[in-house]
């Protein structure tokens, strides 16, 4: 068995796994302490191949905060040592801001931190978090921040779904895809909506990636088998690919029949999107009319959470949900 500075490997994983158990923010401090504890600081961190750009920055904003607040400064010390607005150390800690290798060494200088190996592995964050994702040559037909969802969804090691109207991105046919995006972007040239279908099929083969596919446990409202989108044979066509899904094994499905009266998602949808990294804070997206929301803070994720175990405990369990879907689809004439 492979040891890391004395620590076997299965015992950090087994740490590792302790941080992502969704109890509580208190719960999830102690267990990312046990980790640090185990193998020190970022000294065995490793970096993967196939990363998103998006959480590279997100993470190292969360470490650069922590390292900025463990010396007691203010976001406005930071901005006047490096000059510049303490709006754009906001950014920067909330991984909505572009870092220069220079601004990272300047920081790093500023908080104290010398060790060689953590330093170079925050230049090497700070790296990857300035390349661009495949999602960015759509940039120009994105709804505004959702280009922040999709480089969330393409390193997320889960997803928890609810959704009160629609087939989530990851499940829908290209000609479910293409009506729906037809008829909620009236007035966009027809070659923009191809590219939003184009898009869409893209996302989908996190799946199905090796090594770690992305678990996904949707719970779907009935009105969204209901809603015939494009026609009986489209909307059929769709359905089949729903119970299809569910045959891979890092999928659940789940429907949420009208006979479910008052429930905890009646407040319309949303995704919690959790990482395999126990660095990267989960994350809750709500999508609205207004636009993209992202809640990070541990007491609106844990809510979701809840509210999301309420859901799958009302929604039909998986085999009757699949046999819900396919009387659903035979009903479409």
């Amino acid at each position: 068995m492979q040891m890391h500075g004395g620590v076997s490997e299965r015992v950090i994983k087994t740490a590792m796994r302790a941080t992502r158990t969704p109890v509580d923010a208190e719960t999830d401090s102690q267990s990312l302490g046990l980790l640090e504890t185990l193998v020190g600081p970022w000294r065995e961190a490793s970096v993967t191949t196939d990363h998103s750009p998006t959480v590279r920055r997100r993470r190292l904003g969360i470490e650069l905060r922590r390292l900025r607040e463990a010396v007691n400064l203010t976001i406005e010390d930071v901005g006047k040592h490096l000059e510049c607005s303490g709006s754009k150390v906001s950014r920067i800690e909330t991984g909505k801001g572009m870092l220069r290798h220079r601004d990272v060494r300047d920081m790093l200088d500023l908080y104290g931190v010398t060790d060689e190996a953590q330093r170079d592995f925050l230049f090497t964050i700070a790296k990857e978090g300035q390349q661009k994702g495949w999602w960015t040559d759509f940039e120009d037909v994105l709804p505004a921040g959702f280009d922040i969802y999709v480089g969330l969804e393409a390193e997320a090691a889960s997803l928890r779904d609810y959704h009160t109207h629609l087939v989530h991105g990851l499940l829908q046919t290209e000609d479910y895809a293409r009506t729906l995006l037809r008829a909620m972007r009236l007035g966009d040239d027809p070659d923009d909506v191809e590219r939003l279908v184009t898009l869409r099929m893209r996302r989908q083969p996190v799946l199905r990636r090796e090594g770690q596919p992305l678990d996904l446990w949707a719970v779907l409202d009935e009105a969204v088998l209901r809603r015939p989108i494009g026609g009986p044979t489209v909307m059929r066509e769709q359905l089949r690919r729903l119970i299809e899904i569910c045959e891979l094994p890092n999928v659940t499905l789940q429907v949420l029949p009208f006979g479910q009266c008052a429930h905890a998602g009646l407040s319309g949808p949303f995704t919690v999107i959790e990482f395999p990294e126990p660095t990267d804070t989960n994350v809750v997206y709500v999508d609205g009319p207004a636009g993209s929301i992202y809640l990070e803070k541990p007491a609106d994720v844990r809510r979701y959470r809840l509210r999301f175990d309420h859901l799958r405990a009302a929604a039909l369990p998986t085999e009757d949900s699949v046999r819900f879907i396919d009387a659903v689809s035979k009903e479409l004439t």
